[in-house]
């Protein structure tokens, strides 16, 4: 797709359509909308009239015009962006991915973005557009044989009146690197388990670290067996599978990170989880592909990472294994010993994830990382608290937790803080083991999660990021397909910037 800076008036934009954010009970009576009026002579006040389009976030009006004078477009889209006050730069890839879908499906293939926001962040308005229309345009059609037909978007240009262009071509770039990598987490999490098997999933990693200029390191089921990663080991035991530990670590040419910090992403990768002994229901057991979508969002964040260069060090590391049931799995009343000593009575086969975050954190800290966050689809619990708004975020450390949430807000993504405490690490304390994997029934489900991953941290500040509700979407929305949604990406290389500036001070 070829991108263009439009810095003087949209509507001169030599393209078939444009697309142009309307705000909630917005009239054209002045600026952009009233320009845009007196070019169709009208058209646009007579379609809030008569169609009554109030700018309700989501909803469209399609127009078809007769050229004239500059106006070069022949179609328009009115998007509603809702209230003017909370329209801001990361709403920006709702309303590109909103005009990239409508317009396609019109075989529209090239249109001018009017996203309506001059407050200098040139970079990431043009970022945000960019990245909005490859993750608007993503589809789950890749093992269909039939063509659908879709159209195609050649072109996008963007119009910020009066801006630099070179900041805009900026951004542009960074939002192909966003966009992209946050379909290649979708794209991996949408393979079906019988394809992304552990060793695929490692195997794609290293495609994916060649092409962008990672180090990657895969260690085999011998290599963990050496560093003593019984927990992750009692999860890969009943599948035929080999579990796969993957490794991904960028360095910059010069870091300029403080004297011995390194930020750290872990991810869950259970390519197919049954729940192994403890057999899941077979109802919606089909979405357990989706179980990887952890570490499939640490192998988009790594890429993105390499592409976008910052100046400190950052690693990944994603377990990846399948959770299933056969005559060599991991009984209910098992015990074993985790990479840092610790023995944990295992109660709940399906409580899985844990067991493998328990080793992936371990080791990722003994490789020096001071800064861990990790990423699962680890419980149920989480949706019915937040349902597939907010990501549950928890952590040892508040100020690392403030500044994830804090990137959220800067970036569109959705947090909410549930506690951990001395009081909830209790629910843990096994009979015979140091901890068990599991707390009372129906108690605190997300929140035993996390502190139960916490036994596996030892100096690290960390934060545990429940993504079970917000990993997917069960419905399309007028910016985005269903199924997986690469959620945390966009915040998470917030982060990174946020690392690397605090690191030049």
């Amino acid at each position: 797709m070829k991108t263009k800076a439009i810095t003087g008036k949209f509507y001169e934009a030599n393209v078939d359509a444009i697309a142009i954010a309307v705000f909630k009970d917005e009239q054209p009576t002045s600026g952009y909308l009233k320009e845009l009026d007196k070019l169709t002579d009208g058209l646009v006040a007579s379609v809030f009239k008569t169609e009554k389009f109030s700018g309700e976030e989501g909803e469209t009006v399609f127009l078809r015009i007769i050229p004239k004078g500059k106006l070069k477009a022949s179609r328009i889209l009115l998007i509603g962006v809702g209230e003017k006050e909370e329209y801001k730069t990361p709403n920006v890839a709702f309303l590109a991915g909103t005009a990239a879908r409508f317009l396609r499906s019109k075989n529209i293939s090239s249109f001018v973005l009017v996203p309506r926001l001059e407050n200098g962040q040139t970079v990431d308005i043009a970022a945000n557009a960019v990245q909005g229309v490859i993750t608007g345009l993503f589809e789950l059609d890749k093992y269909k044989t039939t063509n659908d037909k879709k159209g195609k978007i050649e072109t996008l240009a963007v119009a910020i009146e009066g801006a630099d262009e070179k900041e805009m071509e900026k951004g542009f770039e960074r939002g192909k690197i966003i966009g992209d990598s946050i379909n290649f987490t979708r794209d991996l999490a949408n393979e079906p388990p019988n394809i992304l098997t552990p060793t695929e999933m490692a195997k794609r990693a290293q495609e994916m670290a060649k092409e962008v200029g990672l180090e990657c390191e895969i260690l085999d089921e011998a290599d963990m067996r050496k560093l003593g990663m019984g927990s992750l080991l009692s999860v890969a035991a009943g599948s035929e599978q080999p579990p796969k530990l993957i490794i991904l670590k960028y360095k910059p040419k010069k870091s300029t990170a403080r004297k011995g910090e390194m930020l750290a992403f872990v991810g869950k990768g259970i390519t197919f989880d049954t729940g192994g002994i403890s057999l899941k229901p077979s109802e919606g057991m089909e979405a357990m592909k989706y179980d990887m979508t952890g570490g499939g969002t640490v192998l988009g964040i790594m890429r993105a990472v390499a592409l976008l260069k910052p100046s400190v060090p950052v690693l990944g590391v994603v377990a990846a294994t399948e959770n299933m049931p056969s005559g060599k799995a991991t009984r209910p009343s098992d015990v074993v010993r985790a990479m840092n000593g610790k023995t944990i009575e295992i109660l709940n086969t399906d409580a899985e994830g844990r067991l493998i975050l328990a080793d992936a954190i371990a080791y990722a800290e003994k490789q020096g990382a001071t800064h861990i966050v990790d990423l699962a689809t680890l419980t149920g619990a989480v949706i019915i608290a937040l349902g597939n708004i907010n990501t549950g975020i928890m952590g040892n450390d508040q100020d690392f937790v403030n500044q994830i949430i804090e990137c959220g807000k800067e970036t569109g993504e959705k947090y909410w803080q549930l506690p951990i405490g001395k009081e909830y690490s209790k629910m843990i304390k096994s009979d015979i083991a140091d901890v068990k994997n599991i707390g009372p029934a129906r108690k605190a489900g997300t929140i035993i999660g996390a502190v139960f991953i916490q036994e596996f941290v030892d100096k690290a500040k960390w934060a545990h990021l429940d993504i079970a509700g917000t990993a997917w979407a069960d419905e399309p929305s007028p910016h985005q397909a269903k199924g997986p949604t690469g959620v945390c990406i966009k915040s998470l290389l917030r982060l990174v910037e946020k690392f690397e500036n605090s690191a030049k001070k």
